[in-house]
C-alpha cells in the first residue's frame, strides 16, 4: 500500500498529522485542514475511517499533558448527548449529500461564533445553564464527529461559552474527545469498514507528524494569553467553518 503512495499524498497526510498533534495541544479551530488534507489524499469517506485512530493517538497525548485540569463536570453534561448524535451520524452518514452537510454545518458555526463575539463584547460572564444549550451543541457535535470528524468547532462553543480557563479547556475537550473516538471505532471497523490493517500501518508511519504538532503547540500554547486564546479560538473555528463550506 505504502509503495503506491504518491509524494504528494505523504505531504498531505504528514501535513494533517502535523495539524492534528497543533489541535490536540491546544490551537482549537484548525482541525478542518486536517479534516480536508487527508480527504484530498485518500479520499472524503476513506480518510473518516483513517483518521480516527490518529485522534486517539492525539487525543492519549493531550490527556496525559492536561490530564490534571479536566473538569468533569462538563464532560458528562455534553457526552451523552455526543453519543446520541453519534449514533445519528451512523445511521445518516452513507446517505447524507456531502455538499448540503458541509454548507448547513458551515453556517450553523458561523452564527453561533457571531454570537460568541457578542456576549464577549458585552463582557457577559453568565454562561448557558439549560439543558438545551449542552443538548443541542451535543448533538450535532455527535453527528459531525461521526460523519467527518468536524465536531471541534462546536465543542470550542461549548467550552467558550462555559468559560473555562485556556488550560481546562484543553483538558476537558481532551478527555470528551478521547472517549468519542474510541466509541467511534467500532462502526468505523464493522459498519463502514473504513479501518483496516492496512490503514492502521499507514497511521504507525504519520505517527512522527502527530509528535512533531504537539510538541509546537504545547510550545506555542504555554506563551499565549488567557484573552487572546478565547478570540484565537474564535476567529480559527470562523476560518475552518468557512473552508469547509467552500471544500
Amino acid at each position: 500500500m505504502t509503495s503506491e503512495i504518491t509524494p504528494t499524498v505523504w505531504i498531505l497526510a504528514f501535513g494533517a498529522t502535523f495539524i492534528i498533534g497543533l489541535s490536540k495541544a491546544g490551537i482549537k479551530g484548525i482541525a478542518v485542514l486536517n479534516v480536508t488534507f487527508m480527504a484530498l489524499a485518500f479520499g472524503a469517506k476513506e480518510s473518516t475511517g483513517m483518521v480516527v485512530p490518529l485522534l486517539i493517538l492525539a487525543d492519549i497525548f493531550a490527556v496525559i499533558y492536561y490530564n490534571r485540569y479536566t473538569q468533569w463536570k462538563y464532560v458528562f453534561k455534553v457526552l451523552p448527548w455526543m453519543v446520541f448524535g453519534l449514533l445519528i451520524g451512523v445511521v445518516i452518514g452513507n446517505e447524507l449529500p456531502e455538499k448540503f452537510f458541509k454548507i448547513g454545518m458551515a453556517i450553523i458555526i458561523i452564527i453561533t461564533v457571531i454570537m460568541m463575539f457578542y456576549w464577549d463584547r458585552k463582557k457577559d460572564k453568565n454562561v448557558p445553564s439549560h439543558w438545551s444549550f449542552a443538548g443541542s451543541i451535543g448533538t450535532i457535535a455527535g453527528i459531525t464527529t461521526m460523519v467527518g470528524n468536524l465536531a471541534g468547532a462546536f465543542s470550542n462553543i461549548y467550552f467558550l461559552a462555559m468559560r473555562l480557563p485556556k488550560n481546562h479547556f484543553i483538558g476537558t475537550a481532551a478527555w470528551l474527545f478521547l472517549i468519542v473516538n474510541v466509541l467511534k471505532l467500532p462502526f468505523h471497523f464493522f459498519v463502514w469498514e473504513t479501518i483496516s490493517l492496512q490503514s492502521l500501518s499507514l497511521n504507525l508511519i504519520l505517527l512522527p507528524g502527530i509528535l512533531l504538532g504537539f510538541f509546537v503547540g504545547v510550545r506555542f500554547i504555554k506563551v499565549i494569553k488567557e484573552a487572546f486564546f478565547r478570540k484565537m479560538i474564535l476567529v480559527l473555528t470562523a476560518v475552518g467553518a468557512i473552508l469547509i463550506m467552500l471544500s
